[in-house]
């Protein structure tokens, strides 16, 4: 499996990504970005979407550029949830924008549908961390500018089992079950209805991806969660599961999943970010960490980026490349995107500024471990017969039989 690693040391984005605070403690700041004398784009309106929470940042960039081009920037509020269906049923009616936010996966249904173009990144390409350009690959051409990343981690109670890193999934188990916790460890699997995302590090641990990457890091079509290493994850699912030593469970759901840890009934479990607070409401004093490999090889777990794509059918390319790849690709934009809705960031100067809070720099370590989740249209096919077939393991069936049956169900499926 390929492994790309985002390359922080260190980074965090700490309380303020926890409590929507703004700003970073570093006391020095990288230099001001510098750039080519602007375009005259006089006469030129650029239309961009944009959520509630974004709109802020982007408007400072937008009123430099308007200030140096003669342009006018139109932003335009959305939803985040309706953004990647209208922008594909818009785009090629010449109704969409000629930007909009949006997240990495939805970059293989875009390109399917022909409403995204090409992004040329230049010389700032290097400053974003890699896992984040990775994921707006496509077939080895860039379509979009990201800002930010996220991903699970491993959580523990530190009371209970201290701030040391367990190496391997056994680890772990053994310092939980020596820790006196009702539960060692809890995991989400949404009870009936699975969740591989969660389950993914775990399951890259023995060297089963869901897709296989090329040599750009660009997911293929060819299924790679099949033969010994899928057999191999499967078997330990099902030794870990419920006819086995029970650390997997199909009764815990999200909400159970998180009660157990924060009533510290549960000494480890694997969340992301978004989950600290209801981890932590009951004074549960955590640390954040790599998952811990199961299966002998690297836990990668999935990253999510989120960033700024062009319409293919915009009526003015050249001034939307401009805005994206001169003004929102600064590390003044950045750190005003950031601090809007405060993830952790992909510019990678930003990443290290903030990197001071221990517990967002342990989703940061884990994520350095990690691969972009894939955003080929097949993935689309996948999510159902994979989470199926992990609560079925989970569940005690037969775990070879079971897994091969889902990887040949799947490639009968994507063809």
């Amino acid at each position: 499996m390929r492994k790309m690693g985002i390359g922080i040391a260190a980074l965090a984005a700490g309380s303020l990504l926890l409590a929507g605070c703004a700003g970073g403690s570093s006391t020095t700041t990288p230099a001001q970005s510098e750039s080519a004398a602007p375009i005259d784009a006089s006469g030129v309106t650029l239309t961009v979407w944009t959520d509630e929470n974004r709109e802020p940042a982007i408007k400072a960039a937008a009123k430099t550029f308007e200030e140096e081009t003669g342009a006018k920037i139109d932003l335009v509020q959305k939803n985040f949830g309706d953004i990647r269906n209208d922008f594909t049923n818009q785009v090629p009616t010449g109704k969409g924008p000629d930007i909009t936010i949006g997240a990495h996966d939805w970059l293989g249904g875009f390109v399917q549908a022909g409403v995204v173009a090409t992004v040329d990144l230049g010389e700032n390409a290097s400053k974003f961390e890699k896992v984040a350009t990775d994921a707006f690959t496509y077939d080895g051409q860039t379509y979009g500018l990201p800002y930010s990343l996220e991903s699970v981690a491993l959580v523990q109670n530190t009371d209970l089992v201290g701030e040391d890193a367990p190496a391997t999934f056994d680890d772990m188990i053994a310092a939980g079950t020596k820790s006196g916790a009702e539960r060692p460890f809890v995991i989400n699997t949404e009870s009936s209805k699975g969740d591989a995302y969660t389950m993914y590090g775990l399951q890259t641990s023995f060297d089963a991806p869901v897709f296989v990457q090329d040599s750009s890091g660009s997911y293929t079509k060819d299924v790679g969660m099949g033969g010994d290493p899928g057999t191999a994850f499967a078997t330990w699912l099902g030794e870990h599961g419920e006819k086995g030593s029970g650390e997997i469970s199909t009764t815990i759901d999200y909400d159970t999943n998180n009660e157990l840890f924060a009533s510290g009934k549960a000494a480890y479990t694997i969340q992301g970010p978004w989950a600290v607070k209801a981890l932590t409401d009951q004074g549960v004093k955590i640390k954040v960490n790599p998952i811990p490999s199961a299966g002998g090889e690297t836990a990668s777990p999935f990253v999510g980026v989120q960033g700024f794509y062009i319409s293919a059918e915009s009526a003015n390319a050249l001034v939307a490349q401009e805005f994206v790849t001169k003004y929102l690709a600064t590390y003044e934009a950045q750190k005003a995107l950031y601090e809007a809705d405060p993830r952790i960031p992909a510019w990678s100067d930003l990443a290290e500024e903030v990197s001071s809070d221990p517990v967002i720099a342990g989703f940061a370590a884990s994520a350095k471990n990690g691969v972009p989740m894939p955003s080929i249209p097949e993935m689309g096919s996948v999510w159902d017969l994979w989470n199926a077939a992990q609560v079925q393991v989970i569940k005690g069936a037969d775990p070879k039989g079971t897994w091969t049956k889902m990887v040949a169900d799947l490639e009968k499926t994507i063809g």
